[in-house]
């Protein structure tokens, strides 16, 4: 399989760069898999080709406020530093991409804003990536909070505009909970609590997952063969609930919908040799 083979162009008139008012009133592409037919829809529509018994397999992770802007030490070089997961706690060391990394090196320091938040560059990881221990004298709580308070949320690529406030919660879904992504499963920002509501009384379950969107959603693919291409691992748990859920509703032959990519790779990478989560 070639990367040739998934070049398209999309005219940029066509990516919205903002959602609609209400999250179930996109649009929605229905293709009936038998016939072919395509209907063209509203996604809270959706309630319609599903039923009592169904199951929605939803996935809870919460953005974090990803992005950071800080100066380099000595000659004040403007730096972005993506923060991609955190490894040590105790010692606020963490995995995160700079840019330009060509002007950041192993024993650089960072500053960022007036603030006391400093963090220092203690190794490589890849071409852009850099693990960075902070320098904070408060308490991991206040830490924590200094990361939330001075980050932004991380828009799609395709989305071209400055940030927002408004931002960080539109691209926070309904279901958000457990937080560690750093960007949000996009499907699920199209369901709205109304909508959830309708599903319930309709009699559609969910059964919730945690798939923590990783550095993979950013990188390119550069190279032709996809084979060669490497893809970064992701943290995902899914409970013995969901899977009891899911279970069974395959055992009753009802309609298991996975919301959105990081629902279907969680699942798919989960299951047993019968068939089963």
């Amino acid at each position: 399989m070639k990367l040739s083979d998934f070049k398209f162009e999309v005219p940029k008139k066509l990516i919205a760069l903002y959602p609609t008012g209400n999250r179930d009133e996109s649009r929605l592409m229905v293709v009936h898999r038998k016939t072919g037919e395509i209907e063209h829809r509203t996604f809270k529509d959706i309630l319609e080709y599903f039923g009592e018994g169904d199951v929605f397999v939803t996935n809870d992770t919460k953005v974090f406020p990803a992005r950071l802007y800080g100066n380099k030490e000595k000659t004040g070089a403007k730096i972005e530093v993506f923060l991609l997961r955190e490894l040590n706690a105790e010692f606020k060391l963490w995995d995160v991409l700079v840019d330009p990394a060509r002007k950041i090196r192993v024993g650089n320091k960072l500053y960022f804003g007036d603030s006391d938040l400093v963090a220092e560059v203690i190794d490589n990881t890849t071409s852009r990536g850099r693990t960075l221990r902070f320098l904070y004298d408060g308490s991991y709580e206040e830490f924590r909070e200094k990361l939330n308070q001075m980050g932004e949320t991380p828009l799609p690529n395709y989305v071209q505009r400055p940030l927002e406030p408004e931002d960080a919660d539109r691209y926070q879904s309904i279901f958000a909970k457990v937080e560690g992504a750093v960007a949000a499963p996009v499907a699920s920002l199209h369901f709205s609590k109304h909508l959830l509501k309708r599903m319930e009384i309709k009699g559609i379950e969910t059964a919730e997952m945690t798939m923590h969107v990783g550095l993979g959603t950013f990188r390119l693919v550069e190279v032709e063969d996809l084979s060669k291409h490497k893809m970064d691992s992701e943290e995902l748990k899914i409970s013995q609930e969901a899977c009891d859920i899911v279970n069974a509703a395959k055992v009753a032959k009802k309609r298991i919908c996975a919301v959105g990519t990081t629902s279907m790779r969680a699942i798919e990478t989960s299951v047993s040799t019968e068939g089963y989560l």
